[in-house]
């Protein structure tokens, strides 16, 4: 038996012309632990209270820590959804991103992203692929949304 390391994958990969608008794939649930906090604190450089310090939050109304926007739309990043999988070699890279933030995000809250084609625009040799991202916490409440798109290849 030999092994093809090109062939590994986790899903069906799909060509662009397989995609089909109003398709919606979704992201693992994933829980904003202190340790998610801290990971984000650590990446981004950003040392506003109001996402380590309890004490400040209170002050300010909050019942925990609050998560910064980007820390809560990195969730929906399509590498964690079968949706990157299925496009597979034909993702060539991330062409624009818009979002809105419509409800805190805490420590302690589980987020579900969604994600939704709204576009599929082919080329000559490419394609873009545009989708609406939803991101839902553990009581439904929808904390941010926005569009996303992508260059594929034909």
């Amino acid at each position: 038996m030999t092994f093809d390391p090109t062939q590994h994958s986790t899903h069906p990969r799909r060509a662009f012309a397989d995609f089909r608008i109003g398709e919606v794939f979704r992201a693992p649930s994933r829980t904003m632990t202190e340790g998610v906090f801290a990971a984000f604190q650590a990446a981004s450089g950003d040392n506003h209270p109001i996402h380590y310090d309890r004490p400040y939050c209170a002050r300010q109304g909050h019942a925990n820590l609050l998560a910064h926007g980007y820390q809560t739309l990195i969730q929906a990043a399509i590498g964690a959804s079968p949706l990157a999988h299925e496009m597979g070699e034909a993702l060539i890279g991330f062409l624009s991103q818009s979002s809105r933030f419509l409800a805190p995000v805490l420590c302690g809250d589980t987020l579900y992203p969604e994600f939704e084609i709204t576009a599929l625009e082919p080329r000559r040799t490419t394609g873009a692929m545009t989708l609406a991202i939803r991101i839902f916490n553990q009581d439904g409440v929808l904390v941010a949304d926005g569009h996303q798109s992508y260059l594929m290849r034909l």
